[in-house]
C-alpha cells in the first residue's frame, strides 16, 4: 500500500484571538446529518470540502463548527455576509421587528418599506431613484430583464461570457458558465459577447485593470490609451453588428465579474459599450449583487468604479447579510413600464427585510465599512502579489477592494489553468489550518476571496501566511 504523504511544511500562521465564545452544539451527531443530507435534501445542493463543515455559530469574520474549531470566514456565505456574522446591530433591528410586524404584502402602507426605500435610492445618483423589492438575486435580475424588454419594446440582451446572473430558468440565459447550464431550452433572446479578460483573454497588459495589481502581461500602450480595450471593443460591436436586431432590450454586466473569479475589464470599457447600447435603443443593467454596498472600497456602487450611469441597477447578496432580500433600482419612467398591468411580489419588500436592509446600510457607514474593504483590501492584494512573484502556479492577482481573484496556473508562460484536483488540495489545506476561502472560474481554478468586511489586517497576515503555506505543500507534493 502506499505510504499516505507527509508535508514537512508546518505553518507558522497564528489565528488572531477572539474573545466570543460559541454556544455548545446540541443539535444532531455529524453522521446524522450526512445522512439526512443524503436521503432528504436535493443533491444539487453540494457542500464544499470533502468532509463537509457542519457549521453552527457565527461572530463578524468568525465561524464555529459542531466542535468548535474557529475558522476565519474569506468567503462569506458567498459574498453574502456584508457587515459581520450575527452583527449586533443587525441582529438587535431584526429581533425588535420580529416581535412587531412580519408580514402585510405591499397591499397595505407599513413604515419600514418607506423609510427603507427612500434610505437606499439617497445612495443612487440621479435619475436611479425607485426600487421594486424582491427576494434574491436571480429573482431581481429576472425582473430587469423584464422591464428592459417592456420599456424597450425590444427583445435581446447581450451578457458577457463568464457572467452569472442567476439560475432561474429565465436569467440562466444570462449566465454563460457552463457547469451552470441544463439540456433544456433557455436563454431565448440572450447572446453571449467575448469577455474584456485581460489576464486570459487575447488582449491585455500590465495598465488595463482599476486595481493595485496588474498582469504580469506586458503590453506597449501610451497613458491614456488602452490597446486592448480598442480590441474588446471591436469585437462588442462585431456581435451588435452580425448577432441581434439593430435594435435591442438592453446589456447586462456586473461590475467585476463574481462567479468567474474576480474578472476585470479594461478600463473604459463599460462606458463605451454603454454607449453602443444606448445607440441601440437598449438599456444598460449593472448586476450589482456581488460588487455593491461599499465592498470595492473606492466606491459604493461597482457601476461607479466605471464612471458610468446604468439605466436599472440589481441588487442582492450583501444587501441583507443574510437575510433573504434583493432589489432592482431603476428611473421612475422605466419603473412605470411595469405599471400598465399587475406585477405582484407577496414576500418582497417585507417588513423583516427592510428593517435588515436598513440597519445593514447603517452598519456600513457607522462602522466605516466602505474605507474598511478599500484599505484592507488593498493591503491583502499587494501581499496576495507577492505570493504570485514567488510561485510559478500563482498566475494572477486581482480585484478592487475585498473582490479578490487568485487565478492558479500550471505555469505563467502556457497560463493553463492548474487541474481542479490539485486547486481543491491546497483549498483543503488553508481549511484544514482555519482559513474558509472560494472557488469559482470556468475550470474552478481561481481561488475568490471575499469576506464580511470587517476583517482587519491582522487577519490578513494570518490568511496569507496559511495561503503561503498551502502553497509550498503543493510544490512539495509536484516533487
Amino acid at each position: 500500500r502506499q505510504k499516505k504523504w507527509k508535508s514537512s511544511v508546518s505553518t507558522q500562521a497564528k489565528m488572531p484571538p477572539c474573545d466570543f465564545v460559541p454556544e455548545k452544539y446540541e443539535s444532531y451527531p455529524y453522521e446524522r446529518v450526512r445522512k439526512i443530507r443524503e436521503q432528504n435534501i436535493a443533491p444539487s445542493l453540494r457542500t464544499h470540502y470533502k468532509k463537509p463543515l457542519l457549521l453552527h455559530q457565527g461572530h463578524m469574520q468568525w465561524l464555529f463548527d459542531h466542535e468548535g474549531r474557529r475558522y476565519l470566514d474569506l468567503f462569506a456565505g458567498i459574498v453574502t455576509v456584508s457587515v459581520g456574522h450575527c452583527h449586533p446591530k443587525v441582529t438587535m433591528a431584526t429581533q425588535k421587528q420580529l416581535a412587531r410586524l412580519w408580514h402585510t404584502s405591499n397591499i397595505y402602507m407599513y413604515p419600514a418599506i418607506h423609510e427603507y426605500a427612500e434610505k437606499l435610492t439617497s445612495l443612487f445618483p440621479d435619475p436611479l431613484k425607485v426600487v421594486y423589492l424582491t427576494n434574491s438575486g436571480s429573482e431581481a435580475n429576472d425582473l430587469a430583464m423584464f422591464m428592459a424588454r417592456l420599456h424597450t419594446r425590444n427583445f435581446d440582451i447581450i451578457c458577457l461570457r463568464g457572467g452569472y446572473h442567476g439560475s432561474s430558468p429565465y436569467t440562466l440565459g444570462l449566465t454563460s458558465l457552463t457547469p451552470y447550464k441544463h439540456g433544456v431550452a433557455n436563454g431565448f433572446g440572450c447572446t453571449a459577447t467575448m469577455l474584456p479578460d485581460v489576464f486570459r483573454g487575447p488582449w491585455g497588459g500590465s495598465h488595463c485593470r482599476d486595481s493595485p495589481v496588474q498582469t504580469v502581461r506586458k503590453c506597449n500602450c501610451t497613458e491614456g490609451v488602452c490597446l486592448a480595450k480598442d480590441q474588446y471593443i471591436e469585437q462588442f460591436k462585431d456581435t451588435l453588428n452580425t448577432s441581434v436586431p439593430k435594435t435591442v432590450a438592453g446589456f447586462i454586466a456586473e461590475p467585476i465579474q463574481g462567479v468567474n473569479g474576480a474578472v476585470q475589464y479594461p478600463r473604459d470599457f463599460l462606458k463605451e459599450a454603454y454607449q453602443l447600447i444606448r445607440e441601440r435603443g437598449g438599456l444598460c443593467i449593472s448586476d450589482e449583487v456581488q460588487a455593491g454596498f461599499g465592498r470595492t472600497g473606492s466606491h459604493f456602487w461597482g457601476f461607479q468604479t466605471h464612471g458610468v450611469v446604468p439605466d436599472i441597477v440589481t441588487l442582492a447578496k450583501g444587501i441583507g447579510n443574510g437575510f433573504p432580500m434583493a432589489a432592482v433600482v431603476t428611473t421612475k419612467e422605466i419603473a412605470s413600464s411595469l405599471a400598465q398591468n399587475l406585477h405582484f411580489n407577496t414576500f418582497g419588500g417585507n417588513s423583516m427585510a427592510c428593517v435588515v436592509g436598513a440597519a445593514v446600510l447603517d452598519a456600513i457607514e457607522e462602522d466605516g465599512l466602505q474605507k474598511n474593504s478599500e484599505d484592507v483590501g488593498t493591503y491583502m492584494l499587494l501581499e496576495l502579489a507577492k505570493l504570485r512573484d514567488k510561485f510559478e502556479i500563482v498566475g494572477d492577482v486581482r480585484g478592487k477592494g475585498l473582490m479578490i481573484g487568485v487565478e492558479m496556473v500550471t505555469d505563467k508562460d502556457s497560463l493553463r489553468p492548474l487541474p481542479a484536483e490539485e486547486v481543491g488540495q491546497i483549498w483543503e489545506d488553508c481549511k484544514d489550518m482555519g482559513v474558509l476561502i472560494g472557488r469559482g472560474g470556468l475550470y474552478s481554478q481561481t481561488f475568490r476571496i471575499k469576506p464580511p468586511m470587517c476583517i482587519t489586517k491582522r487577519d490578513v497576515d494570518f490568511a496569507v501566511e496559511v495561503f503561503h503555506t498551502a502553497l509550498q505543500r503543493h510544490v512539495e507534493r509536484a516533487a
